[in-house]
Formats: C-alpha cells, structure tokens, sequence
C-alpha cells in the first residue's frame, strides 16, 4: 500500500474519484495505483503528483527502497 499517498490525498480532502479526475485516469487504476497493486508509468505519476502537489520522483522511492531491502 502506498499510504503515503493515501495520507496526502486525504489530507486534502480529495477522494479517490476527485483525484482520478484532475489526474486523467480512472477512479479503479487510482485505487490500484494507491493500494500498491500497480506500478505506475512516468507520465501518471507526474499527473498525480501536479493533482496533489508532491514530487513525482516520489513514487520510485518506494521500488527503491524495496530493493534495498530485497538486498539486505
């Protein structure tokens, strides 16, 4: 689960819908994305990102530090 974006969006009172909305994509791949079920492609995360006003990079700090810890 990417609750980091969870905390953001709800921090903003967006719903899932609201931000899939400004972002250009479906509510149910916003799930997806948020849930951690599915990697996202450069130019969504930086949809999201602008939607929401964090940094884009921020969603392949995730992968990166899943690999560091694959690698421990």
């Amino acid at each position: 689960m990417r609750q980091w974006l969870k905390e953001i969006r709800k921090k903003q009172r967006y719903s899932q819908r609201e931000v899939a909305e400004m972002a250009g994509i479906s509510q149910s791949y916003f799930c997806f994305i948020e849930q951690g079920n599915k990697n996202v492609n450069v130019e969504t995360a930086m949809k999201i990102a602008k939607a929401l006003g964090f940094p884009w990079v921020r969603f392949y700090e995730d992968i990166q530090k899943r690999l560091e810890g694959e690698n421990e």
